[in-house]
């Protein structure tokens, strides 16, 4: 279930998943190449939300709109590739 400290903000071919506590923001921005597919391109986590599952919050929400809005996801960002190989169980929501 998603986290509702996160939310989606899309502009154009653009957008990111903002996740929010006590003042600070983490984010994963992404391009979208076509409805079917998704870049995830960076993932930003600020020291103070560092190792509280803000990061991991962020992509669990990318994989569950995929899931949902039927597209892939091209983890381009080191970190969306990390948790993709640790989450073997969401494999069906990448392109990699």
């Amino acid at each position: 279930m998603s986290d509702p400290r996160v939310r989606r903000e899309v502009e154009g071919s653009k957008g990111r998943y903002v996740f929010e506590q006590d003042g600070h923001e983490a984010e994963l921005t992404f391009s979208i190449l076509s409805p079917q597919r998704v870049i995830a391109d960076h993932t930003g986590v600020p020291d103070a939300l560092r190792g509280g599952g803000a990061g991991l919050a962020l992509v669990t929400r990318l994989v569950e709109d995929a899931r949902r809005d039927g597209f892939l996801i091209v983890p381009l960002c080191p970190f969306v590739n990390a948790q993709r190989r640790r989450h073997p169980d969401w494999a069906d929501a990448f392109d990699a």
